[in-house]
């Protein structure tokens, strides 16, 4: 972006005064010999943080001295000049840190090169730790150096920075400002880091797999499409890791997990973006119902960990996650939130005509399950706002999935819904072979009817299932969905770092 645009625009003549003063200031430092950015401070261990500090002096009183030197850096965020000492806040990335500085301890010229750097600038500082006569911890400024000069004025921070888009567009600004913005993505590391230690405390084995695939699979999804220049072959951004991982069963690991990347070239909402992350969990010898139980430890263990409650305050209300969470299949979803008794003995133009009358887009090849599974989707889903495992999903829609026996032309397939959005899917696992080739070649009639979205013929997967998978329990959780329900954020865009959004050229 050139000098003359601006955040959302063109720069406000005032804006733009801001910024040629600062630049005057970056040649004036340099015509003092003063390097704008430097290239080192100290070492890591030199360091000290506002938290630490914070608490190992919290029992300092007001007036005193600690009689300890402590370094640290920071981004000046507020100067108050008061004559010949001055407070300074610096921020640093776990806190804020008053630094006071006096022209008697400084010297007068080192005193108002300091006063004369800007909010924004960052600087390090050495100095003893004291605390304020007003009760306030602090360091007294002994030694200071600029470490990089900031060029644009930061937004005012209850002011400046609420436009949503500009948010997202500017995510480093608005961490730097908004506190708020920091937690959810420092608790989302946290989620992270939790399921992962119980994983492993469950001795499940973290793997990676392909991101760039041959054949794009394990989901209904429209890829991406790259091309390999050495290889001279089209390759896919791979829309779920789920096959590679049942190679995995096949080679005799049984329990694999991967947190991966997955890419869909699909559309952007509150709830979708094309790159996101997922959990995904194979266990062998176990089935759905195993992993309803098991989706339960592993969410109630994470939320209670990062939380420290199974309540979330959320948009739309209060949830709670305390087990056991309500189960009920998609059809008695269907009947009890929507008043519709569905089934697939129904004749397919009547599941058309009750689309239409609810204004459900249906695609031309759709089938029976299909058609309920959309209309679940659009009239019951947004409707599910306490954690519920819905159950027994159409084989139309998942060809991966085992049949089950008691619900012909059903998988033993759950999802889990809560706050109106799936947060994670799970199957017993479909292991036959024939079984599974059938169901491929039904997708591919679909490919050829114009669903770009459904799962192409992979061989060189249906020849790893001729080896012979035991019977396993699959899992995938949508970390993205998870972190909003574990803030009570309502957008996806709010809990990535950097959404994908349009060209500022293009509009929102």
């Amino acid at each position: 972006m050139d000098e003359g645009a601006h955040l959302s625009g063109e720069l406000s003549s005032r804006e733009a005064e801001l910024i040629k003063a600062r630049r005057e200031k970056l040649n004036q430092i340099i015509s003092m010999g003063v390097s704008p950015y430097a290239s080192f401070f100290a070492s890591p261990e030199q360091i000290e943080y506002s938290d630490d500090l914070q608490r190992s002096y919290s029992s300092l009183q007001p007036g005193a001295s600690s009689g300890k030197k402590v370094n640290l850096a920071g981004r000046i965020m507020a100067k108050r000049e008061h004559g010949k000492a001055s407070f300074i806040d610096i921020h640093d990335s776990t806190g804020k840190m008053q630094l006071i500085a006096r022209e008697d301890v400084l010297g007068k010229e080192k005193y108002e090169f300091l006063l004369f750097l800007d909010t924004g600038d960052w600087i390090g500082v050495a100095g003893e730790v004291i605390r304020s006569k007003r009760g306030e911890l602090s360091v007294l400024v002994e030694f200071y150096e600029l470490l990089s000069k900031s060029l644009r004025p930061l937004p005012e921070k209850w002011h400046g920075l609420r436009d949503t888009e500009i948010k997202m567009r500017r995510r480093y600004l608005d961490l730097l400002v908004n506190a708020e913005s920091r937690k959810i993505f420092e608790k989302r590391s946290v989620i992270i880091r939790s399921l992962r230690d119980f994983l492993d405390s469950k001795g499940f084995l973290e793997v990676e797999t392909p991101i760039l695939q041959p054949v794009p699979g394990g989901a209904a999804a429209k890829p991406f499409i790259t091309h390999h220049n050495a290889l001279n072959m089209d390759l896919y951004l791979r829309i779920a890791p789920e096959l590679y991982l049942k190679r995995l069963l096949v080679a005799g690991f049984d329990k694999v997990y991967e947190l991966n990347r997955n890419f869909r070239n699909e559309g952007i909402s509150t709830k979708h973006n094309p790159e996101f992350t997922m959990l995904e969990v194979y266990q062998a010898f176990v089935d759905y119902r195993y992993m309803a139980i098991f989706l339960e430890e592993l969410i109630t263990t994470v939320l209670s960990e990062v939380n420290g409650t199974l309540t979330i305050e959320h948009p739309k209300g209060r949830i709670s996650f305390e087990r056991p969470w309500a189960r009920m299949t998609m059809l008695e979803a269907l009947r009890l939130y929507a008043d519709l008794d569905l089934s697939l003995e129904m004749d397919l133009e009547e599941l058309r005509e009750i689309a239409e009358a609810y204004e459900v887009e249906i695609h031309p090849s759709a089938g029976k399950g299909w058609i309920i599974a959309e209309i679940f989707e659009k009239l019951v889903e947004p409707k599910i706002i306490q954690p519920t495992i819905v159950l027994d999903y159409p084989e139309e829609i998942s060809p991966l999935a085992r049949e089950n026996p008691n619900a012909p032309g059903f998988t033993e397939r759950f999802e889990l819904i809560a706050t109106g959005h799936e947060i994670a899917n799970a199957f017993s696992e479909l292991n036959d072979p024939i079984d599974q080739r059938a169901r491929f070649l039904a997708q591919a009639e679909k490919r050829m009817a114009g669903d770009e979205a459904a799962q192409p013929l992979d061989e060189d997967f249906l020849t790893a299932l001729e080896y012979g998978m035991p019977p396993a329990g699959g899992l995938g959780v949508g970390i993205d969905r998870l972190v909003m329900v574990a803030t009570g954020c309502s957008s996806i865009r709010e809990v990535i770092l950097f959404p994908q959004l349009r060209r500022e050229s293009q509009g929102e």
